[in-house]
């Protein structure tokens, strides 16, 4: 079954729609955004969701399919370029479960974390699957998105599922860029990624809009039965 993180949230009401709604993750963005919450506003999530944050062994899909056997829902705190003291202790400040990077981090700043890591790798026009592959490392599971001059993620611009899909063979990843209500079901059955990413795509005048969670997760759902 494709995981569904829903990110860019900001509000409790929000995160608990997605919940209701099935999501696995919820995304939380620290970094320089207008979706950026602060660590009180990810507390306020954190308590309208309830249970305290996990700790897993390890890194990969494995240590996070740990975690969401004990935890119905996850959230990922959104860093990009922030030092590791800083995201360690905004972990554990916000009660977060997972951390994504989503900055020009190098792969090794992966092991200086406290929590699981998804890592984001920006796919360029005319990049090749081989060259995805050869640019991966140890130590998180991918986040394949479109690679952007203007923003960091959240772009709403999707990139060649040919490619994912052939990264997907060889690793778990996580699709994000562009993915809809409307295009999600296609990208799971082209791509089958071990889970899906979206922010705008669920926004309507840049607020998340709760019918088009609810349709995301399931067109998701549906696709990867």
């Amino acid at each position: 079954m494709t995981r569904v993180k829903i990110c860019g949230v900001r509000e409790p009401a929000h995160a608990l729609a997605a919940a209701q709604a099935g999501a696995d993750f919820v995304g939380l963005v620290f970094a320089e955004s207008r979706r950026r919450v602060s660590v009180e506003q990810a507390q306020a999530v954190a308590r309208a969701l309830g249970g305290a944050p996990l700790s897993a062994a390890g890194s990969g899909t494995e240590a996070i399919q740990a975690l969401l056997a004990q935890k119905r829902l996850l959230l990922v705190g959104v860093f990009a370029d922030a030092d590791p003291e800083t995201i360690n202790r905004t972990a554990e400040a916000a009660g977060l479960d997972l951390v994504q990077l989503s900055g020009h981090e190098p792969w090794d700043i992966c092991h200086k974390l406290s929590r699981p890591v998804i890592k984001a790798v920006k796919v360029k026009p005319g990049m090749s699957g081989q060259e995805v592959l050869s640019s991966l490392e140890p130590g998180a599971v991918p986040l394949l998105d479109s690679h952007a001059e203007d923003a960091l993620g959240g772009s709403g611009r999707t990139f060649d599922w040919v490619v994912a899909a052939q990264v997907a063979r060889r690793f778990p990843i996580v699709l994000a860029g562009g993915l809809t209500p409307d295009n999600v079901g296609e990208a799971v059955r082209l791509v089958r990624p071990w889970a899906v990413d979206v922010s705008s795509g669920v926004e309507t005048d840049g607020v998340k809009d709760v019918a088009k969670i609810r349709a995301f997760i399931a067109a998701a759902r549906e696709a990867s039965a």
